[in-house]
């Protein structure tokens, strides 16, 4: 394929899909790899994920051959528009890729960038591996008790975007279908109203929950909660639930059981090796993140849910500057930190990079590098325990070093050379 507005690296090549729904891959020693640096603080923190990531590729005999493509304001700025379809198609025939925090734009056409290249692209899972590293400040008395990994569905429920503004002549049209044809007479108040619909399908829910028993299994993780409102939802919600129930029975055999099974069948014993599927409702598990940490491991939900459940799971390992994640859809990556653009300190070499690193340590290990991804981690834990660190972490600790965000990636690089 020919790219009007982007320049494809010569000396790299591509990463090859063998097997979509099993995200079985053909990779080479030099991958192109896309990289969206994003708006705001990507600057900082995009060539400061590079430097690390490259370092991981080639202290275990690999090279990474990236491919600078755009979106957001860098992006209108070069080619009067957010989103160039050059870097869809790009992401679409690379297959794996990493961005930095993108500015929702105003007025635009998309609610958000964000939601649009997911959307674009198919990546119907939002992944967040959420766990301590040594030497962050946490809220909690043990942040190390966290290590859950939360599946989010990323196309539907509020991500559908099917709403109506208050005012307009398609929400009268929607409130009286519904009120008038639909029986809910009582149900609206008087007055202006928005209306959204929240749709949860059968095939989205289905292959979401697929991704995280594979997961589970693949990892060797004991548990998958399905996370739903569905004692008030029942036929969004609830279907959610009982969806993710005909998964696990219907698909997996003797590698899965469900919770009514162990405690009826077995008396609580599960069989060597088996995941276990329970559900619980997500109100409840907002509080038993805080205090059961410990007895939860992955975590599927509807959009909205994992919204809520993922970042209040990162506040206890420190927030989401710390943050890491990734979309993932059939054979495709892209792999994306929790945290926003933070445009007051864009250009300064400021900002913490680490959940950008460790987003590319997700991609790391989808391509089969698990190897370097665990460089990375382990050099990132020890650069931090060490007190070298940027200026978020270094004012709440005593006797830290405080490095520019090129700097500390630097520092994570030479662990890396130093370690291989």
């Amino acid at each position: 394929m020919s790219y009007e507005q982007v320049e494809v690296p010569a000396d790299g090549e591509s990463i090859e899909v063998l097997d979509a729904e099993a995200d079985e891959l053909d990779v080479p020693s030099n991958p192109i790899i896309p990289i969206i640096y994003g708006d705001g603080i990507g600057q900082d923190v995009g060539p400061a994920a590079q430097t690390v990531l490259q370092a991981a590729a080639e202290a275990t005999g690999r090279e990474i051959s990236w491919m600078r493509v755009y979106a957001g304001e860098s992006a209108r700025e070069k080619y009067d528009e957010h989103l160039p379809n050059d870097t869809v198609e790009a992401i679409k025939e690379f297959n794996v890729a990493i961005k930095g925090p993108l500015t929702t734009p105003v007025g635009a056409g998309f609610r958000s960038l964000n939601v649009a290249l997911r959307k674009k692209l198919d990546l119907y899972t939002n992944v967040r591996p959420t766990f301590h590293l040594d030497g962050v400040p946490s809220p909690v008395k043990h942040p190390e008790q966290m290590d859950m990994v939360t599946f989010r569905e990323n196309t539907e429920d509020v991500y559908a975007g099917i709403e109506w503004e208050a005012g307009t002549d398609e929400v009268q049209q929607v409130r009286e279908f519904v009120e008038e044809e639909m029986g809910y007479d009582d149900t609206i108040h008087p007055g202006s109203v928005g209306i959204g619909i929240k749709p949860i399908t059968e095939f989205g829910t289905k292959r979401l929950v697929r991704k995280a028993i594979d997961y589970a299994l693949e990892n060797d993780r004991d548990s998958v909660t399905l996370i739903h409102k569905g004692n008030i939802m029942k036929f969004t919600e609830g279907a959610f639930r009982d969806w993710g129930y005909e998964v696990a029975e219907e698909e997996y055999g003797e590698a899965v059981i469900t919770e009514d099974t162990l405690w009826e069948e077995r008396d609580g014993e599960a069989p060597e090796g088996a995941v276990v599927v329970n559900d619980r409702i997500a109100d409840n598990m907002l509080q038993q993140l805080l205090t059961r940490t410990e007895q939860y491991d992955v975590l599927a939900m509807p959009n909205l849910n994992g919204d809520y459940l993922s970042d209040a799971a990162g506040a206890q390992i420190g927030g989401l500057g710390i943050a890491p994640g990734a979309n993932i859809g059939d054979g495709r990556i892209l792999a994306e930190p929790v945290h926003g653009s933070a445009p007051k300190y864009a250009g300064q070499d400021k900002v913490n990079p680490s959940a950008l690193i460790l987003s590319g340590r997700i991609m790391l290990e989808y391509v089969g590098w698990d190897d370097a991804a665990a460089l990375v981690k382990d050099a990132l834990e020890a650069t931090i325990s060490s007190k070298k660190v940027t200026y978020d972490i270094e004012r709440q600790i005593e006797g830290g070093e405080k490095l520019a965000t090129s700097e500390f990636a630097e520092e994570v690089a030479d662990r890396i050379r130093s370690n291989a």
